[in-house]
């Protein structure tokens, strides 16, 4: 198990406060940048700053939502019937669920996220769609988040699971242990259980850099890493090919670099 990963979450402005438009928020900029309508003037006002030096982000928001699909068709087509979306953020259709049950119409998925908003947000949606739940959850408290969605009967951990984790991990402070969170669901996972994330490079264009740390000591705040270090914190998967690379190349050959390097990578419990 991961001791210790629930006593080291901070307190203070990297916590979301329920239904105040004038903090902001990495899954509204995401909204925003999907071209969603879920998102406040703060969370626009960092979009814009972003976009002012990287025109192109936009475009990598829907590569890196490509990927994702693209993760989860390939765990549904190789038979997975369970799948997480950890971090899930406001939704944006086509979701997980909706992709997973083109595949297998009787897919189970739950979404998680810590802020109230986007949980509030999926429960309004996932209305009248059975199987598929939000939960309140964050995913800095790894075994908390387990535990729920066992005693609520939402995930029969002893079957295969996908878990996905799309621009989340570059919010997990270096102090936050973003290694045993992964570790900790790694040994809870049935064999032949799927994980898929992407995680802002630190080899992104230097000014992009610059323009994110305005977000230090926000929710929004990020701690971009290399792909080696990417790598590393699916140590005990075995990594897909073609393993931790820009999100694109998952995607076609032939799709534009960026600036702001987005690796995605798919890893198999085995």
């Amino acid at each position: 198990m991961a001791e210790g990963v629930e006593e080291t979450v901070p307190e203070g402005n990297r916590i979301p406060r329920p239904f105040d438009t004038e903090q902001l928020t990495s899954a509204r900029v995401y909204n925003y940048l999907l071209g969603g309508k879920d998102n406040y003037e703060a969370d626009q006002d960092v979009a814009h700053q972003m976009l002012s030096s990287t025109p192109e982000l936009k475009t990598l928001a829907w590569f890196t939502r490509s990927f994702m699909h693209r993760a989860v068709a390939m765990a549904a087509e190789a038979g997975i019937r369970q799948f997480i979306d950890l971090g899930s953020g406001i939704p944006h259709s086509p979701n997980v669920h909706e992709v997973a049950r083109e595949i297998e119409p009787s897919a189970r998925v739950v979404y998680v996220d810590y802020d109230q908003v986007a949980v509030a947000h999926c429960e309004a949606l996932l209305a009248r769609s059975p199987g598929v739940a939000a939960l309140l959850g964050d995913v800095r408290r790894p075994h908390d988040v387990l535990d729920q969605l066992v005693e609520h009967n939402l995930i029969d951990l002893d079957e295969p699971v996908a878990v996905t984790l799309v621009s989340v991990l570059h919010y997990v402070m270096d102090d936050e242990h973003p290694a045993e969170i992964i570790a900790a669901f790694r040994e809870r996972m049935a064999p032949g259980s799927y994980i898929a994330i992407t995680h802002g490079s630190s080899e992104s264009s230097p000014e992009i850099l610059q323009v994110l740390s305005g977000t230090d000591a926000t929710s929004a705040q990020v701690a971009f890493r290399s792909a080696a270090q990417t790598g590393a914190l699916l140590a005990g998967f075995e990594l897909l090919e073609p393993g931790v690379v820009p999100v694109q190349q998952w995607l076609r050959p032939d799709l534009p670099d960026t600036r702001m390097i987005m690796l995605g990578a798919i890893g198999l419990r085995r």
